[in-house]
């Protein structure tokens, strides 16, 4: 079912009405626990059998991530920040690689007191300057050895045209093999892992029937065949220096891709947990919408108009309609052209409004996954069609990622 034939989402409003007055102030945000087991399940399927290391930014609530660790295929954590890392290794959590260069100070400095933390914690690096940083920050005979994950840049490029997200300078498989031999000879330092992200892959969607859909499914199937052989020299250069205890890749965008790659010992994915409104601009991904907010009607300006308060979280990314919230419930509204969503409040149009009191709610998903935790300090996790709990989002717990 699609989510708008789907009485799901109808159902979680209506349990979320008759839990408000245990709840205190709106916004809430909702998480569909079935939908959300459902999700994992999917995503481990199409890994075929590889493990799925959690990338936590999508996910930003330590109860979301312990159900998932407790999940056949699922294994390790992607994370955004080293603060996020040694918040989440000081909590328990083992295995941990941090998912992109860090000049946290602070945090190196943390990381150094803490011999099980480096032995736990891999950091990413794609340049001596990286490297740089750090020793001046930790001279090496002040510290644990650091573990270290190399960083392919997995865009595609033809000619001038470049087509993914800029992270890596490391883009040739020389390159990538100079690196490593750099980082293998310098002190305090052992070399554990390989990333390469396709964003252009995962994070780009490419349904629909546009000429933009079919320039997205070209550009993504040259890429493909591009990368697969490249990726491979660039594992093979890097294994002339040292042997990788992991290579990442991935998304959920481009799982079955990914995992159909020889290269790959491990997928990172969290964002199809949640299935965010992006998602369902993707085609051939069948998730279950599993994570909501909801925001009151406050103001009736006109007949066929409700004012809801706030609602306006609009996802990082390129600026555009994509990146604005999807409306969930009721399903026959729309945003006001002249206004949209806003930081303080959100009127909606459409036959629907007729049937909407002061004070009722109305359901959104957030473009991405887990930016929509930055707003909230909870979830409202409904399991079935009654049981209800409430789980901390990292807000919540008081870790605010950047």
């Amino acid at each position: 079912m699609t989510l708008s034939t789907s009485p799901r989402p109808r159902a979680l409003q209506a349990l979320l009405h008759e839990a408000r007055a245990t709840l205190g102030a709106p916004p809430y945000g909702l998480l569909d626990l079935d939908a959300v087991r459902a999700n994992a399940r999917e995503l481990t399927r199409r890994a075929q059998n590889k493990p799925i290391r959690i990338a936590t930014k999508s996910i930003r609530c330590r109860a979301v991530l312990d159900e998932l660790l407790t999940t056949p295929g699922y294994q390790g954590l992607l994370t955004l920040t080293l603060a996020e890392a040694l918040d989440l290794h000081a909590r328990g959590y083992r295995d941990l690689v941090v998912g992109y260069p860090t000049t946290d100070q602070r945090s190196l400095r943390r990381l150094a007191d803490d011999e099980a933390a480096c032995a736990d914690i891999t950091l990413m690096f794609d340049c001596a300057e990286q490297l740089d940083f750090t020793d001046a920050v930790l001279p090496p005979e002040r510290r644990p050895m650091l573990r270290v994950c190399l960083e392919l840049d997995a865009s595609w490029k033809a000619g001038p045209l470049h087509i993914g997200v800029r992270r890596s300078p490391l883009f040739r498989p020389d390159q990538f093999r100079s690196f490593a031999a750099a980082v293998a000879r310098r002190a305090g330092y052992t070399l554990a892992g390989l990333m390469a992200y396709e964003a252009q892959l995962a994070g780009v969607y490419d349904g629909g029937h546009t000429p933009r859909a079919y320039g997205v499914r070209w550009m993504q199937r040259a890429s493909r065949e591009e990368l697969r052989a490249r990726r491979a020299a660039a594992v093979a250069a890097a294994k002339e220096v040292f042997e990788p205890e992991f290579v990442n890749g991935g998304g959920t965008g481009s799982i079955p891709y990914t995992a159909a790659d020889p290269q790959i010992t491990e997928i990172a994915a969290g964002s199809g947990i949640y299935a965010p409104g992006l998602f369902s601009r993707y085609r051939d991904l069948p998730l279950r919408p599993a994570a909501f907010y909801a925001c009151p009607v406050v103001r009736r300006p006109a007949p066929d108009i409700v004012t809801v308060a706030g609602a306006g979280w609009v996802a990082s990314g390129v600026p555009g309609r994509d990146r604005l919230p999807t409306i969930a419930q009721p399903t026959r509204l729309h945003f006001v052209a002249n206004e949209y969503a806003g930081e303080a409040q959100t009127p909606l149009q459409g036959p629907d409004a007729h049937t909407l009191a002061i004070g009722d709610l109305v359901l959104f998903r957030h473009a991405k996954a887990g930016e929509l935790c930055e707003h909230i300090n909870e979830f409202v996790v409904v399991t079935g069609d009654a049981g209800m709990d409430r789980w901390p989002t990292y807000r919540g717990d008081g870790l605010v990622l950047q």
